[in-house]
């Protein structure tokens, strides 16, 4: 068996999971409520304060919905209880992001500023105008969130100037090499 799909998800206090036509899967907690279809071959089971998955058979095909639907349904229970976050950094002369109430407001260089509209159920914050702060439920799309803001200007190697993720290690590369 899967060593990540037969491990019980434990349902912390506060957090109600509802099964529904046995592939719908609710969870309600303090920070939202968040649904998902699992593929219609696993079987989930909730008991006591856990939730169990089970596949039908050792196909590879199976095999892999396993451990996914598990991981995505514990994704579900953290994400109501705790949240995700991902910190994002700008660096570069003049730029910086400032908060509005429809997202934030980003200067990164261009001739004009760009508009960036947080989707339903995200937070958008810039602590310092130089850091972003992607809040959420959903770790799905806390992730794609942060992804957009980086592709608006991604780092470049030869300055590092752009958006990164806090803690990503852009390679620098040289210059040319001088003159004559």
């Amino acid at each position: 068996m899967s060593r990540i799909g037969k491990a019980p998800i434990a349902v912390p206090n506060g957090v109600t999971i509802t099964i529904q036509d046995g592939n719908t899967v609710t969870v309600k907690g303090p920070k939202g409520e968040l649904t998902r279809t699992v593929p219609a071959a696993m079987q989930l089971a909730q008991e006591g304060g856990h939730v169990t998955v089970t596949r039908p058979s050792d196909e590879p095909s199976h095999k892999s919905l396993h451990g996914l639907t598990r991981t995505l349904i514990a994704n579900m229970v953290e994400g109501v209880t705790k949240g995700f976050t991902k910190n994002l950094e700008l660096i570069g002369v003049g730029y910086k992001a400032e908060k509005r109430p429809y997202g934030l407001q980003l200067s990164l260089g261009f001739s004009h500023v760009i508009e960036y509209k947080a989707p339903k159920g995200i937070s958008l914050s810039a602590p310092v105008p130089t850091q972003i702060l992607v809040e959420g439920s959903n770790k799905e799309v806390v992730g794609q969130v942060a992804a957009e803001i980086r592709s608006l200007r991604p780092p470049e190697p030869y300055k590092g100037k752009g958006v990164k993720y806090a803690g990503e290690v852009v390679r620098r590369k040289a210059g040319k090499a001088g003159g004559k």
